[in-house]
């Protein structure tokens, strides 16, 4: 896996990249109420907002992390905006998406390094 400043995480599968965001993130978020997912097949690049987290403490928006493209996303969150706190590494990702360039990553931190920019 690796992570961004915004607290997201991305894990590769296959040809496609999976996105969230940590547990910090949920953690400082609060209990999650609501979540607006982006379309399926929408082109992003990177630093666009393209979900909207509503939790009981705040509003956040979560940027894509790469150019690509939505090719999936997790409509569970829909029903189950809660996901977000219970599982923010597994069941709670909210976009899969294909890049043209998966050496973007390469500059993306790992755990160890994400640990260290939380102070864990």
């Amino acid at each position: 896996m690796k992570f961004t400043e915004e607290h997201e995480w991305l894990r590769v599968e296959g040809d496609v990249v999976v996105v969230g965001i940590t547990e910090h993130a949920s953690t400082q978020l609060g209990d999650v109420v609501f979540v607006e997912l982006p379309e399926d097949g929408g082109e992003v690049a990177k630093d666009d907002e393209v979900v909207v987290i509503e939790s009981v403490k705040a509003a956040s928006d979560i940027l894509a992390p790469l150019d690509g493209e939505i090719v999936e996303v997790n409509a569970a969150l829909a029903d189950n905006p809660g996901l977000v706190n219970e599982d923010p590494l597994g069941e709670a990702w909210f976009f899969k998406m294909k890049v043209a360039d998966l050496s973007a990553m390469d500059d993306m931190m790992d755990e160890t390094a994400y640990k260290d920019f939380i102070g864990a």
